[in-house]
C-alpha cells in the first residue's frame, strides 16, 4: 500500500526505514469507483492525496453548470484542492475520481505535524509545489499562447497517456477545446 510513497519519498529525501514507516503511517487508504466525488465545492477540503493508481481530478463548475479542469493528480502524485487545503478555507473546486483510483490521503493536521517533525519532507514539498506551480502555468500560458492543434500536440508530447486513458470530456475540458474539436485531432494522427 506504501511502496509509491515511500518510493516517492526516497527519490526525493534522505530516510531511513523507520522515518519512512512513521511518515507513511500517518496515510490513510481510499479506494473510490469511476466518477466517485471526494471534495464537493463549499466543503473545507480536510485532505491531500498522493494516487497509487488511477486519477483524480480537480476541477470548478461555473453558474451555469459548465465544468472546468484545473488540474489531474495521476500516479506517483500529490494534490488537493490546494488553496481549501492550505487556508482550510471552503472550496470553489470539486475533487472527483474520473477511474477507479487508489489514493492515500493524509488530514491537514497531520500534514502539518509532519512538516515539522520529518526531517527532509519540507524539501520534499518544495519540490512537488514547485513542479505543480510550474505546470500549473505553463498550463495557463499555453491556454493563452496555443491553438487547439497545438495545445494538442504538447499533451500527446508530454503525458499520452492520459489522452489514451481518460474519457475524451475530460481530456477537452483540460485542454480548453470542444470535444468535436478533440475529435478531429484525434483522428488526425
Amino acid at each position: 500500500m506504501y511502496t509509491q510513497l515511500k518510493q516517492y519519498l526516497s527519490r526525493n529525501m534522505v530516510a531511513d526505514e523507520a522515518a519512512l514507516d512513521e511518515f507513511c503511517q500517518k496515510f490513510r487508504l481510499k479506494k473510490t469507483g469511476r466518477n466517485e466525488i471526494l471534495l464537493q465545492a463549499g466543503d473545507v477540503c480536510p485532505y491531500i492525496y498522493f494516487v497509487n493508481s488511477g486519477c483524480l481530478r480537480v476541477y470548478m463548475m461555473d453558474v451555469n453548470g459548465k465544468e472546468s479542469t484545473r488540474f489531474l493528480i495521476t500516479e506517483g502524485r500529490f494534490g488537493t484542492a490546494f488553496p481549501s487545503f492550505t487556508l482550510q478555507e471552503p472550496s470553489l473546486a470539486y475533487i472527483q475520481s474520473i477511474e477507479p483510483t487508489e489514493a492515500l490521503y493524509i488530514n491537514h493536521h497531520d500534514f502539518r505535524e509532519l512538516l515539522d517533525t520529518i526531517p527532509g519532507w519540507e524539501r520534499v514539498y518544495l519540490i512537488s509545489l514547485e513542479r505543480d506551480y510550474i505546470a500549473s502555468i505553463k498550463r495557463i500560458e499555453s491556454l493563452i499562447t496555443m491553438d487547439a492543434t497545438q495545445r494538442y500536440r504538447h499533451l500527446m508530447d508530454t503525458n499520452p497517456e492520459i489522452i489514451r486513458r481518460l474519457p475524451n470530456k475530460i481530456i477537452a475540458d483540460y485542454l480548453g477545446i470542444s470535444q468535436e474539436t478533440l475529435s478531429r485531432l484525434k483522428s488526425k494522427k
